[in-house]
């Protein structure tokens, strides 16, 4: 059965008409297609043509020449960014990333036979009413199968990435990795590993924010061997058996915990790498030497996968919040706390991130298979005393003070400077533990004191 055209977006189909009206051929290509035929909305819109990019571009008023030397212009229309791609083969793949030549062909069956897997080697022209589908990429989609075009090996070794975008897609879209293909991703990690880290990175990034369940892409990654040349540190958990209060053993409660995290970039990281750290922080416990403790392993987690996120070159921020994540999400909160210890660890925390912090805890006690209940009794009496505290708008930081840093060299008469900080970062113990005292003149009034204690630490 054909997609609906209807699916197509007008400007879209506005490019193909004019490509048509040029006498040029134009189909629908890649990832559109396959997914259209799945019953799934499309995003990206791929143009494959015999026109030549020069051609493509005279065509359009609003053009991008993103690959002129590969056959790609981007068509800018209302609504998307159109890549329209003239048909072309592709010489030998000499350093497993890219073709060493392009040449540019008439037919969309030669430019499907380059494509890495069968399902996304599907062309589709709409206006005709046209399926070419000569790797019969529809029928795998039918059967749920991923399937390498040609020899999967070939294919896998043209592209080092294309290994791990077999576990992705199978991942991702739900498809049973076709066993030759499976079977060739172990033979093609020498290639992966030329493969840049950005491109990994991009990956990994949709295996675990689209997968359904990310477990099931993890679980790919430890057999082909490709979690071995992404996050090692990994292995480590395979087989480490916890306590009594764990059911599963350190990776199988990992990939549970991935699973029930929400597809949010940050918080999945997190769960990822929650627990990295307890196979090296192991140790006997007294009462039953067959089970083991992981004391800090929270505070090693944070540095192993602050190790590890800039390894795969994440952006920064994104790095720290996760550290931040992973080192927070193990104490257990205690009904008999005083406010002060609350707002102290709510200013550690910080509010802006509870509710990734809550989504990676209650991710952790639901993977556990133990004791389930009591722990997310706890936390739920965990998130209303500290919504409570936030409601009281006490001050948590240094910039909820009643007063700044102007004020504080202003009526000291001192410099700027990092005593300036510290005595700021006194202030607000003091408030964490009296909020009352965060006034303009209840500060003020407190300055000299903490200097006083300050200058006598610390003279500068």
């Amino acid at each position: 059965m054909l997609p609906d055209p209807a699916a197509v977006p007008p400007d879209v189909m506005a490019v193909l008409r004019t490509l048509r009206a040029a006498g040029k051929q134009a189909w629908l290509a890649g990832g559109a297609v396959r997914d259209l035929l799945r019953g799934k909305p499309a995003d990206d819109f791929d143009v494959a043509t015999d026109a030549l990019p020069e051609q493509v571009v005279k065509l359009f008023p609003r053009v991008v020449p993103t690959g002129m030397q590969h056959g790609t212009v981007t068509v800018l229309t209302a609504e998307h960014k159109v890549e329209v791609t003239t048909f072309r083969g592709e010489g030998p793949y000499l350093d497993g990333r890219r073709p060493s030549s392009v040449t540019f062909l008439g037919d969309i069956d030669g430019d499907l036979a380059r494509r890495d897997f069968t399902v996304n080697a599907i062309a589709w022209d709409p206006i005709a009413g046209v399926l070419r589908d000569p790797f019969s990429g529809a029928e795998d989609l039918r059967r749920c199968r991923l399937r390498a075009v040609g020899d999967p090996l070939a294919r896998f070794r043209e592209d080092g990435l294309r290994p791990l975008r077999a576990v992705r897609f199978a991942c991702t879209l739900r498809l049973a990795l076709d066993p030759a293909t499976r079977r060739a991703i172990p033979a093609a990690l020498d290639v992966f590993s030329k493969v840049a880290t950005e491109r990994v990175r991009d990956e990994l990034i949709k295996l675990l924010v689209r997968g359904a369940p990310p477990s099931r892409g993890l679980r790919l990654l430890l057999r082909t061997g490709l979690l071995a040349r992404i996050i090692p540190e990994l292995l480590e958990s395979v087989n480490f058996a916890q306590n009594r209060y764990h059911r599963w053993d350190v990776w199988r409660h990992t990939l549970r915990c991935l699973d029930f995290a929400p597809p949010d970039l940050v918080v999945r990281l997190a769960a990822l790498l929650h627990d990295v750290a307890k196979p090296r922080c192991a140790g006997p416990r007294e009462s039953a030497p067959d089970e083991h403790t992981f004391y800090d392993h929270e505070k090693v987690g944070a540095q192993l996968a602050t190790e590890i996120l800039q390894r795969l070159k994440f952006p920064r921020r994104e790095t720290e919040r996760v550290a931040h994540l992973v080192a927070e999400h193990n104490w257990y909160y205690r009904p008999d706390w005083n406010d002060a210890t609350v707002r102290r660890v709510l200013a550690r925390v910080a509010p802006a991130e509870l509710p990734a912090l809550w989504a990676l805890r209650t991710a952790d006690l639901k993977a556990r298979g133990r004791l389930i209940e009591e722990g997310l009794a706890n936390q739920a009496q965990a998130e209303a005393r500290f919504q409570r505290e936030i409601d009281r708008a006490a001050a948590l930081k240094i910039t909820d003070l009643a007063i700044g840093g102007e004020d504080v060299m202003r009526e000291l008469k001192i410099g700027p400077g990092r005593l300036v900080g510290e005595i700021l970062s006194r202030l607000l113990e003091r408030v964490l533990d009296e909020p009352d005292l965060n006034t303009r003149k209840g500060l003020l009034r407190l300055l000299p004191e903490v200097h006083r204690e300050l200058s006598t630490m610390n003279p500068q």
